[in-house]
């Protein structure tokens, strides 16, 4: 890991850490020409990509719900009793963020509100192939059954024999998923965000994925909505003379054995923990299945910053706005108030980013690449849209009405303006207007 020492008085500099960003042009290339050909061929399209991607046959696109029924009977008790309670703790978490509609009334006939409507049709993808991940079933379907999506369709790629992986299935069906095809890459994003004869077309889609998969939901982005952009998963952990260096070890590798372009970054303090870490690396790594995984995440990724004081620190992991932030010192939840830019924040030493990623109930769909400075993690918010509601009376109309010709005229937008004053001057006249028999009288 490359070693940055900040004295006393000086700040990190944004280009020490600075992340390669943005999506390769020729990857973006790639994924326009798949997108064009699923939208051309539809489902053809998606078998040719499978065969040639993923090197499988795939007859049926979606999965048949006895597969999903098969799946649950297979991964075995100790797996579904662990799936069901990651599930309900993810359930307990968004249902605090549901977000509700409100109407307010104001004096002369105002109605002003919010009406929040749950999507109708989502898409998740969920990376596959030769590795399975049913938390991300979880962490992207349970959001949007909270918020009151009608239908959910998961996308994942197949392995070789054109299954999808029974834990991944076993999954979905505590997860609230309501349809599952065996499809990935930058070809499922297409098929979600247009439709093909097997695969109708959803509202938003969510999820990570390869670089061709991110390159597709730029590329689709318009045509449906997107979660965000992801890039490579990245941890940052805070430390102090308190921390175990064991502890700091085990969780950067936890984080690298992601990917070799996965993010790592130690800030701190104590100038001796830098050491102790690599020595407490060295030994986990001797028996580490994904060791050569990590070392090179480790090693072009990785970045100790030595700090002379506390707030350099601070600044340092605000600088970064890492997607996971573990703070293993003294006083943690002290430290909460300054930590301006993190995806997800652990505080303290019993709280590895593991639990995050898996049972404690907050979402793991996180922001990356410095992106936590302004983006937050996938919530109930992501799976629902606000659209704004107003009522006038007459009364209001009128009491408005001039403010409202005033800045149409400012903006020479006549028919803005008559849009009121028409409706002032009927309405007045027919107020002016006598009723009948008054002119006899």
């Amino acid at each position: 890991m490359r070693r940055i020492e900040i004295e006393r008085g000086q700040s990190l500099d944004a280009r020490d850490v600075q992340r390669s960003g943005g999506i390769d042009a020729e990857v973006l290339g790639v994924a326009q020409r798949i997108i064009d050909d699923v939208r051309a061929r539809g489902d053809a399209a998606l078998r040719d990509f499978t065969r040639q991607f993923d090197k499988a046959d795939i007859d049926l696109i979606r999965v048949p719900e006895e597969d999903i029924d098969a799946a649950v009977r297979l991964v075995g008790d100790e797996f579904n009793e662990a799936i069901i309670q990651a599930a309900a703790a993810i359930e307990d978490f968004h249902r605090r963020q549901v977000p509700q509609s409100w109407f307010v009334t104001h004096e002369g006939g105002v109605m002003l509100g919010q009406k929040v409507t749950p999507l109708q049709r989502v898409g998740i993808y969920v990376p596959g192939g030769r590795a399975c991940y049913p938390s991300s079933v979880l962490m992207n379907a349970i959001p949007a059954t909270v918020a009151g999506v009608e239908e959910i369709a998961m996308v994942v790629p197949p392995d070789a024999d054109g299954q999808v992986n029974p834990f991944t299935l076993a999954a979905c069906a505590e997860a609230g998923v309501t349809e599952v095809y065996r499809v990935g890459g930058a070809q499922a994003i297409a098929a979600l965000a247009y439709g093909t004869e097997s695969i109708p077309r959803v509202d938003k889609i969510t999820g990570p994925g390869n670089a061709y998969v991110t390159a597709a939901k730029k590329l689709v982005m318009g045509e449906v909505g997107i979660d965000m952009l992801a890039g490579p998963s990245e941890v940052l952990i805070l430390a102090d003379e308190t921390a175990e260096p064991a502890f700091v070890a085990i969780d950067l590798m936890a984080q690298a054995e992601h990917d070799p372009r996965a993010a790592t970054y130690l800030v701190t303090t104590d100038p001796d923990l830098p050491d102790a870490v690599e020595e407490a690396l060295e030994v986990l790594l001797a028996d580490a299945p994904r060791a050569e995984i990590v070392r090179r995440s480790l090693t072009d990724n990785g970045i100790v910053v030595v700090c002379r004081d506390l707030d350099a620190a601070l600044d340092a992991a605000n600088l970064v706005a890492p997607e996971h932030l573990e703070v293993m010192m003294s006083e943690p939840f002290e430290l909460l108030g300054s930590i301006r830019n993190a995806g997800a924040i652990f505080l303290g030493p019993w709280t590895p980013e593991s639990v995050g990623d898996y049972v404690a109930g907050p979402n793991h769909v996180l922001p990356t690449g410095g992106t936590a400075r302004f983006s937050s993690p996938l919530s109930v918010d992501d799976f629902v849209k606000k659209s704004s509601v107003l009522s006038y009376s007459f009364e209001a109309l009128e009491a408005d009405g001039r403010a409202v010709m005033a800045i149409a005229a400012a903006e020479g937008l006549d028919a803005h303006a008559q849009a009121v004053g028409l409706r002032l001057s009927l309405a007045m006249a027919e107020l002016e207007e006598p009723e009948f028999g008054e002119e006899d009288e």
